[in-house]
């Protein structure tokens, strides 16, 4: 693994393993603000919690788990999607800057939602990094290509070995007993 991935992947995951830790603990202080979406899409997506306490602590739970994932590495491609997937709710709850009054805290917001957007563009950078292993979609690919040369070689060399074989036994068949 490059020292870029192995110093880069624990720096994007530091704000989502804090983050998701604060959400997890006092989600109490998360949800006024994220009242206005969580409650539409919890309405509409039955598997999501009813509270929305429970939301932020499950969507908490999530950037937990998948922060400390792309930390170490392990699971790092499916744990940035699922990052990615908490992230567009969260960014779109807490950072309005579009619904402020004041310049000074639109502008604060602005720079936040930006922020998140840039950290969402890393994530699915990082979801599509296979850590310079080729992804399984190309082993498979190339394991097809490879299973249809073998297979025409193995046509060929028995086509070859047929024609001189069967020639000997009509020169066998001819000859006497």
């Amino acid at each position: 693994m490059s020292l870029l991935r192995v110093l880069g992947r624990p720096m994007l995951a530091s704000m989502f393993v804090a983050g998701g830790l604060q959400s997890v603990r006092n989600p109490e202080t998360l949800a006024p603000v994220a009242e206005p979406v969580v409650q539409p899409v919890t309405d509409r997506v039955a598997a999501l919690p009813d509270r929305t306490e429970d939301a932020v602590r499950l969507s908490g739970a999530v950037q937990l788990v998948g922060g400390l994932l792309l930390a170490t590495g392990r699971l790092s491609r499916p744990a940035a999607l699922a990052i990615a997937a908490t992230l567009v709710p969260t960014t779109l709850a807490a950072h309005r800057f579009w619904e402020e009054e004041d310049p000074d805290r639109r502008t604060q917001q602005r720079i936040h939602f930006l922020k998140n957007l840039a950290m969402f563009g890393g994530l699915l950078i990082a979801a599509d990094d296979t850590g310079a292993a080729p992804s399984l979609l190309w082993r498979s690919r190339h394991a097809a290509h490879d299973l249809r040369r073998d297979a025409h070689l193995v046509q060929r060399s028995v086509r070859a070995g047929a024609r001189p074989a069967a020639a000997a036994g009509r020169i066998r068949a001819k000859l006497p007993g």
